[in-house]
């Protein structure tokens, strides 16, 4: 599988990486082999995060007997420092490592105080971890931060539906060597076309997306592509001028920051209803199962925690409200 070098990290990562959020939904073997069958098939990059309930502890199953053979990142809240050394040693203790490759302050509002900076520096110097990244949801975010010079990498939504202010700030993190972890590369599932998702990123050569894996036909769509890796043509470009327009203005991209949900609804994808009805197939989300969870949007109490949650500072109960609508529209 052909590799790059992550900017200024000199790490040769693999260009498809693992994104392990997805697995926290299989068990534990499950997780664990899905994991594994990436690292025999050539994927070297996996991504995740503290706070994704046992993906970590998944990854030590899998591939502490192959260690020296992968890189490994993952994230930590930006709270203080107390709670940086304690998620530190959990994720070192979960994944069965005394290192970690790459570890990401995680979507944090503002960039580090002189404390959450001596933080990572001393974990770096100690050798507990070996580069330092960020991830944000927001432009204006992500742009203060690869500009701090602090970090090596920055993980930030990237896909063929990204803006031109967005492509803007990808091209400037080539020229100061910040390697981009590419999440959302499919934008949420919205765009259903993995091959093209794939040409499209493939066209910026510092750029790894993280596709989120939970299925094997998932990775087996990928790794096919890796063998076969397709160009960007025209036709792929005028559909993505087409999913741009259809797609324009405010969506959810299902990220699930805004969850759980007192009344139980299933924000991500719920939220989405209206665009995953017209652009996936539609008797998977007609049955009378998803009849009932659509039905909860009923329940909403506007508490606004969804709405405070929301990296993309979306008014996601007012998003429930016109989804149901055009849900019950539909269904009739």
């Amino acid at each position: 599988m052909e590799k790059i070098r992550l900017g200024k990290t000199n790490l040769m990562v693999t260009r498809s990486a693992f994104g392990a959020l997805p697995v926290q939904r299989l068990s534990k073997e499950a997780g664990a082999a899905l994991l594994y069958r990436a690292y025999e098939n050539g994927i070297n990059l996996f991504d995740t995060a503290n706070g994704y309930t046992d993906s970590e502890e998944k990854i030590g199953m899998a591939l502490s007997t192959v260690r020296k053979d992968v890189f490994i990142a993952t994230k930590t809240a930006m709270a203080t420092p107390d709670v940086f050394w304690k998620n530190l040693e959990l994720s070192l203790v979960r994944m069965k490592t005394d290192y970690i490759d790459i570890y990401q302050y995680h979507n944090p509002s503002k960039l580090p105080d002189e404390a959450m900076r001596a933080c990572m520096e001393k974990a770096k110097e100690q050798g507990m971890i070996h580069h330092i990244g960020v991830s944000a949801h927001r432009l204006d975010v992500a742009i203060n931060e690869a500009e701090s010079g602090f970090y090596e990498t920055v993980q930030y939504p990237l896909s063929a539906l990204s803006s031109e202010q967005e492509i803007e700030f990808v091209k400037r993190c080539e020229t100061m060597d910040i390697g981009i972890l590419a999440m959302k590369a499919m934008a949420g599932g919205l765009l259903t076309s993995a091959a093209l998702s794939m040409a499209f990123l493939r066209s910026y050569t510092h750029v790894v997306p993280i596709w989120g894996f939970q299925r094997d036909s998932e990775l087996d769509e990928v790794l096919a592509l890796e063998q076969n890796v397709p160009a960007l043509d025209t036709a792929m470009l005028e559909r993505i001028e087409a999913d741009r327009v259809q797609l324009s203005g405010d969506f959810c991209r299902g990220c699930g920051y805004c969850q759980p949900c007192p009344a139980e609804i299933q924000i991500e994808i719920c939220a989405r209803m209206p665009l995953m009805l017209r652009r996936a197939p539609v008797p998977s989300f007609t049955t009378d199962t998803w009849k009932a969870e659509m039905k909860k949007i009923s329940n909403c109490v506007e508490c606004g925690s969804c709405k405070t949650r929301c990296p993309y500072e979306l008014d996601t109960p007012r998003l429930l409200k016109e989804a149901l609508a055009d849900y019950q529209g539909f269904i009739a």
